[in-house]
Order: structure tokens, then C-alpha cells, then sequence
């Protein structure tokens, strides 16, 4: 178990990794990968990386399993006393309950274990007058309170001098618990163990959970421990029989197995103890394992070295659904840039046509200048060219919410619709385009002589039709050269076209830009993937 500074770094560095991982769009698999994810950092955080580190700390049996198995009153025979909350309220064990030796109490003080859960020390009583809740012990629904209260954060330690030394017991919420958060913390407590005990019931041993649990626990080759409670004496032998034939035809025969027949003080109604024979072979078993260093060594060893395997095909397994996340943003982004690359393109089509220059447009323009005067055409045309474009915005978002239907996973990408603030942002960029071409209009006037000089206004209306007209105002640009020269026209118009190309695309980008927003926001990014398998790279060659 000693192993060289560099594969500890190694597993750090694979860890971060891990923790980068971010899976925020509801594809197939995700969900799976995420809780690969979750399960990774607690093995790495609560047990491989504290274990490598501190080879020589306690050895961690921990008792899991399903509702009602009867894992707190295991554990209270165990340890020949009552340190678990036993009971036929489910789910009774809300905190997890950890026992060691009063000598290896200095190890679990920190956060070797679960570092996010507070410690409380001593027993039950004591824990809940430190958490500062206080107990009225003479009405249950009150009790039930403090103890709700008490099991958010808190790991419960305890001390019993009938543990062997190198020997801790943690009791763990309910791995099928009716609450969330219960069934959370008992699969990272699981993962930081050494030794998994499995614990389930004559009636419930076929259940879909304890099997959970027990293919998980071969997939990482732990050290794997199971424990047949509450037997019917007058059956014991067939169920115990038909226990060993399931687990065998599981690929896991030679998993130890006990079994502990069904006895008055199960119902945990009593003391919470059973009968010290009912559990010693259990705790022979357990005392072996810490007792014996070559025990030792082969039950933490398999548990570590089997998490290590795992990430062989865990990591790629993560590294993929990282990749098909990308690979779905990337899909979402390129359709909304493919949606306004297409309409910026039918824009420019409908410039050439002149279609800016269309109805009042048109009529201000057959008036100038004798019924229409410039500022009118100019208003005018801007207003129609910021139709245009809020037309252009509208139809990109339509077709990208019809694109984006037919992907399940754009549910989890913001869609706002366009509103008014949509309209109005597009509105001023179209006032700035034509302030701007007022001040180029503005700047040639002041070349020519003052005299002869034509009215600035005029010359910006006669620009803006040249530019939005197309061929139905070809006549524009006939009299803008009267006004102020060929050579003045014609670098005008050169100006001018630069300038409308820019505001076109300042105003589609920019709503281009919002949409792609929210996809940017979700953090996918590719470097993930290659990070990860780097990472795993670098652990295969140090291990």
C-alpha cells in the first residue's frame, strides 16, 4: 500500500479533472455519466487518495444496504452496545454512525472521511446537546425532528473499547431511502470503504437494490462482505441455499456470507442487541481482517487496487459523455449561426432589389424634393431598414426554434422570445448607422467650396437611397453626382457601402451573439475530454 509521491499527484491531478466535468444538457447517458462522476470524486476524495496517503490508518467496514435490513442493530452487536438509533421507524438511521477504537479516535478527527460532514462525538445524547438542538425524550414526533435537523452535515463518531484497534464500523443512511439526500450520502459512504458489508433480509435478499449494490461492488473488485439477516429458523437452510445460488450465478460465490436467523430482539423494540453468537462469526471475520497484517493487506489492497482498475473504464466512459456534450453544443451553436448567416444573406438580397425602398419609402422618394423634404425620406428609409432587420432577427429565431425541436437536449438551453427591449435594440444601432452617414454626408459637403456647396441633408438622402434602393433608385446616384462631383459621389457611395455592411452585421451579430449566450453559459467545452484521458494516462504510466 505504499506507494511513490508521484501516483498520489497523478490521482490529484485526475481528480480535479473529474471535478471539472460539466454534463449540464439532458442527453442519453448523462445522467449515468453524472453519477459516474459523483461516485469517481467520493472514491477519490473519501477513500483511495486518504488511503494511499495514510496506508497504515483504520481499516472502514461499512454496513449498507436497504430499508429495514437491520444494519444498526448489526452494528450495535458488533460493538456490544448500543451506538446506532434502532427502531421500525424507516428510515431510522438519518446521521451516519461511525465506531472505532478509543485509540484510533485522533484518525477520524479531521476529515480523512467525508470532510464535508461535520463531526459530532460522543454518544447520540450528547451530539444533539453539542449541535445545540436539545431532545424532549418524552415526545417521539420531537425526537424525529432533532434528529432530521442533526443528520443534515454531521457524521456521528463513537468510541467503544470492544472494537479491535484498526477496526471502524459505519453505520449508513439507507441506500433506497424515501429521502434524497439519505440515499446520496449512503453511496459516498460506501465508496469510502474498505470493506463493504451488504446487508439484506430473507424477505428482500432478490431485491433490486441489494443486487445494486452487490454488481457495483464486483465491477470495482472491492472487498466484499454479505450479511443474510432475519432468517426463519424452520428455513434457514433453503434460503441460505437459494442466497448462495443467486450470488453465485452473480459471479460472486466466493464472497463471504453469513447469515443471522430471525430473533425477538431484530424488531429492534429492545436493547438493539442480538445475541453476541448470532454475530460472531461476522465479527471474527472483521477482527481478522485488521488483526492479520497479510488479512489486512489483501482486504485494503483488492478494495484499492479494484478502484484503480475501474477507472480504466470509467474514465473513458466519463470522457465520452463529455465529448458528446460538446459535440450537441457545437450542433445547437451552428444552428443558430447557420439560421443568421442565412438571413444577413437574404438581407444583402433584398438590398440589391431595393427592397428598402417600398412603400412610404417609395412615395417619399418620388416626392423628393419638391413634396418630401430630406429628413422625411431619411426617416423613412431608416424605419424600413430597421424593419428589415428586426424581420431578419425574427425569422433566424424561428428557425432556430424549430431546429432546436427536434433536439431533446436544447430544452436545457434558454430561449427567450423576442420582445419589445429585442426590437428596440436594433432600433438604435439603425440611428446610429444613419448619424454616422449624416457625418460622412457632412465631411464631403466641407471639401467643396461654401458657395457652391449643397445642403448636407440633402446628400445624405440622396446616399441612402443610392445605398438601400438598388436598381429602383438608380436615379440617386445620378443626382449625387450632380451635387457634389463624380469623384465625390463615388467615394461617398464607397464609404457608405463599407458602413451599412458593418451596422447590418454589428445588428445580426449581436442578436446572433445573445442566442449563442445561454450555449456558452453552459460551460462545454472540449478541453475536458482530452484532460481527462490525459490524466488517466498519466496514472496508468505511474501505477
Amino acid at each position: 500500500m505504499y506507494v511513490r509521491p508521484q501516483l498520489i499527484d497523478a490521482l490529484s491531478t485526475l481528480r480535479d479533472r473529474v471535478a471539472a466535468v460539466r454534463l449540464p444538457l439532458p442527453l442519453p447517458g448523462a445522467r449515468r455519466a453524472w453519477q459516474t462522476r459523483t461516485e469517481l470524486l467520493a472514491q477519490l476524495d473519501d477513500y483511495l487518495v486518504p488511503r494511499l496517503r495514510e496506508p497504515e490508518a483504520p481499516l472502514i467496514a461499512v454496513i449498507g444496504g436497504s430499508t429495514g435490513a437491520g444494519k444498526s442493530t448489526l452494528v450495535n452487536s458488533l460493538v456490544g452496545k448500543r451506538v446506532s438509533e434502532a427502531g421500525v421507524l424507516r428510515p431510522t438511521t438519518r446521521t451516519p454512525v461511525l465506531v472505532c477504537h478509543p485509540d484510533d479516535r485522533d484518525w477520524f478527527a479531521g476529515g480523512r472521511v467525508l470532510p464535508e460532514l461535520t463531526r459530532a462525538w460522543g454518544h447520540r445524547e450528547e451530539a444533539e446537546a453539542k449541535a445545540g438542538l436539545g431532545v424532549r425524550r418524552d415526545i417521539l414526533g420531537a425526537r424525529r425532528d432533532v434528529r432530521r435537523d442533526l443528520g443534515k452535515g454531521v457524521l456521528r463518531v463513537e468510541v467503544a473499547d470492544s472494537l479491535p484497534r484498526g477496526l471502524s464500523l459505519l453505520d449508513a443512511p439507507d441506500i433506497d431511502s424515501l429521502l434524497t439526500e439519505n440515499r446520496v450520502l449512503a453511496a459516498e459512504l460506501i465508496c469510502a470503504a474498505d470493506v463493504w458489508v451488504m446487508v439484506t433480509t430473507a424477505a428482500r435478499y432478490a431485491d433490486a437494490v441489494p443486487w445494486h449494490l452487490l454488481r457495483t461492488a464486483k465491477e470495482y473488485d472491492a472487498t466484499l462482505v454479505t450479511v443474510l439477516d432475519r432468517v426463519p429458523h424452520q428455513v434457514i437452510g433453503e434460503v441460505s441455499n437459494r442466497y448462495g445460488a443467486l450470488l453465485t450465478r452473480a459471479g460472486l460465490g466466493e464472497v463471504p456470507r453469513f447469515t443471522i436467523p430471525e430473533l425477538p430482539e431484530s424488531a429492534g423494540g429492545g436493547s438493539g442487541l442480538l445475541p453476541a453468537t448470532a454475530v460472531a462469526p461476522l465479527r471474527a471475520w472483521l477482527a481478522h481482517r485488521v488483526q492479520d497484517p497479510a488479512a489486512r493487506q489483501q482486504a485494503v489492497g483488492r478494495t484499492a487496487a479494484g478502484v484503480l482498475t475501474s477507472l480504466n473504464v470509467r474514465m473513458p466512459e466519463l470522457a465520452a459523455a463529455v465529448a458528446a456534450q460538446y459535440a450537441t453544443a457545437v450542433r445547437l451553436s451552428a444552428t443558430v449561426e447557420e439560421a443568421y448567416e442565412r438571413e444577413g444573406e437574404r438581407v444583402r438580397q433584398r438590398l440589391r432589389a431595393g427592397g428598402v425602398l417600398a412603400g412610404d419609402a417609395l412615395a417619399r422618394w418620388r416626392a423628393h424634393p419638391l413634396d418630401s423634404t430630406p429628413r422625411e425620406l431619411l426617416d423613412s428609409l431608416a424605419g424600413n431598414l430597421t424593419a428589415l432587420l428586426q424581420c431578419a432577427a425574427a425569422a433566424a429565431d424561428e428557425r432556430v426554434a424549430l431546429a432546436w425541436c427536434r433536439e431533446p437536449a436544447a430544452g436545457a438551453v434558454p430561449f427567450a422570445p423576442r420582445d419589445q427591449e429585442a426590437e428596440e435594440r436594433i432600433g438604435v444601432v439603425v440611428r446610429r448607422w444613419r448619424r454616422v452617414l449624416e457625418e460622412l454626408a457632412e465631411d464631403e459637403v466641407r471639401r467643396m467650396d461654401g458657395a457652391t456647396a449643397p445642403d448636407p441633408e440633402s446628400v445624405a438622402a440622396l446616399l441612402a437611397a443610392a445605398l438601400l434602393g438598388g436598381r429602383r433608385a438608380r436615379v440617386a446616384g445620378e443626382r449625387l453626382a450632380e451635387r457634389i462631383g463624380a469623384q465625390g459621389a463615388l467615394r461617398l457611395r464607397d464609404k457608405g457601402g463599407e458602413l451599412m455592411t458593418t451596422y447590418i452585421d454589428r445588428v445580426l451579430n449581436a442578436e446572433r451573439d445573445r442566442r449563442l449566450a445561454p450555449i456558452e453559459a453552459l460551460g462545454v467545452r472540449p478541453e475536458p475530454q482530452a484532460e481527462l484521458i490525459a490524466a488517466l494516462s498519466v496514472l496508468q504510466k505511474e501505477r
